[in-house]
C-alpha cells in the first residue's frame, strides 16, 4: 500500500497562540487566561481556485504572500482580543488601513532608508551596478538588524516560543505523527518553508533584480522597487519552493542562510504551546488526517459563520 502523502500545512504564530491553515479552513488557536484554549475555525479558499491562471509560476508567489497577510492580520486580531490584549476585534476597515500603514512604514523602513542613505558611497565609487548593491546590503543588514532587536523583547520571546510550536508541530505530522506533546517536542524547530527564510530569500533576490536598474533620481529608485516587489515576491516563492522539496546537496546548501536566521525568530516551545499548535493543526485536518494521526474528537472545532476568503474580499473592497 502507498504512503499516505500529508497535506500540504502551513503557519504563523499569533498572541499566545498558533494560526494553521490547511485542507480549505484556517484555524487560530489560543491559550485565554483562564488556561483553556479557545480555536476559531473558518473556511477560506483561495482567489487562485476561481482564476486557475494564478496557479501558474511567478503569479501563485504574489498571490500567496497577498493572502497570507490577510489571513495572518485577522488571526492576529482575534488572538489578541482572546489574550486579552485588545477589547474587540478589527473591523474590516481597521484590517485595512493596519495594512496599509505597515506596508507603508515597510517600504520607508526596507526601500527608502537604505536607497537615500546609499548616496554616501558616492564617494567610493559611481558605478550604478556597485550603488545598487551596496543599497541591498544596507536593506539585508537593516532587516538583520531589526530581527536581532525585537527577538530580544520579552513579549516576542514567547511568540517566537509559538513559532517554534507550529514548526515542531507541522514537522511532527509531515513525520507521519503521532501528533502527541512527546513526538512534537522531539521535532526540529526550523522549517525550510518558514515566512522568515522567503523574507530572506526576497531580500537575497532583490538585490539582484535591483542592481541592473541604473541609479536614477531618489523617487524613481523607490517607485520602481516598490513596483518590482511582486516580481521579487514571485521569483523568492518558487526558490523556496523548489529548495524545501529537493534533496539535493546545492538545494540544501541554499536553505542554511534561512535555517539559521530561524534562530532568532523560533524559540524552544512550553509543553503548554505545543498543546496550542496541535489543536490549531487538528482544527484543520479532516477526519481520516485526525485518526491517522491519533487525535481524538476533543480536538474538533466548528466553523465561523463568515469564511475567511469574504474577509479577504471585503477587506479589499475596503482598502
Amino acid at each position: 500500500m502507498a504512503e499516505k502523502i500529508p497535506l500540504t500545512v502551513g503557519g504563523q504564530a499569533v498572541l499566545e497562540g498558533v494560526m494553521m491553515r490547511g485542507a480549505g479552513k484556517v484555524a487560530t488557536a489560543v491559550r485565554v487566561a483562564d488556561g483553556h484554549i479557545e480555536t476559531e475555525v473558518r473556511d477560506v479558499d483561495s482567489i487562485a481556485d476561481r482564476f486557475p491562471i494564478l496557479k501558474k509560476p511567478f503569479l501563485r508567489g504574489v498571490v500567496t504572500l497577498g493572502e497570507s497577510l490577510v489571513l495572518g492580520l485577522r488571526s492576529l486580531s482575534y488572538s489578541a482580543k482572546m489574550a486579552g490584549e485588545e477589547d474587540e476585534q478589527l473591523s474590516d476597515g481597521e484590517l485595512a488601513g493596519t495594512m496599509a500603514l505597515a506596508f507603508a512604514l515597510a517600504a520607508v523602513l526596507f526601500v527608502a532608508i537604505p536607497t537615500w542613505a546609499t548616496r554616501f558611497f558616492h564617494t567610493i565609487f559611481d558605478s550604478p551596478v556597485a550603488l545598487n548593491l551596496a543599497e541591498g546590503g544596507l536593506r539585508l543588514a537593516i532587516f538583520l538588524g531589526y530581527l536581532l532587536a525585537i527577538s530580544r523583547m520579552d513579549g516576542i520571546y514567547r511568540v517566537f516560543q509559538y513559532h517554534g510550536a507550529e514548526h515542531k508541530t507541522i514537522h511532527a505530522y509531515e513525520g507521519g505523527g503521532p501528533l502527541t506533546v512527546e513526538r512534537v517536542q522531539a521535532c526540529s524547530r526550523f522549517h525550510p518553508r518558514c515566512g522568515t527564510s522567503f523574507l530572506l530569500i526576497v531580500m537575497l533576490v532583490s538585490i539582484f533584480v535591483f542592481a541592473f536598474l541604473g541609479w536614477p533620481d531618489l523617487l524613481t529608485r523607490v517607485v520602481s522597487r516598490v513596483a518590482l516587489l511582486p516580481v521579487v515576491a514571485g521569483i523568492s516563492y518558487e526558490f523556496i519552493r523548489l529548495a524545501a522539496r529537493s534533496e539535493n546537496p546545492v538545494a540544501q546548501l541554499f536553505k542554511m542562510p534561512g535555517l539559521c536566521l530561524q534562530r532568532l525568530t523560533t524559540n524552544p516551545p512550553e509543553d503548554e504551546m505545543v498543546e496550542v499548535a496541535i489543536a490549531s493543526l487538528a482544527a484543520v485536518l479532516p477526519e481520516e488526517e485526525k485518526v491517522r494521526m491519533g487525535l481524538s474528537v476533543e480536538h474538533t472545532a466548528e466553523p465561523a459563520q463568515e469564511t475567511a476568503n469574504e474577509e479577504a474580499a471585503a477587506i479589499a473592497m475596503n482598502s
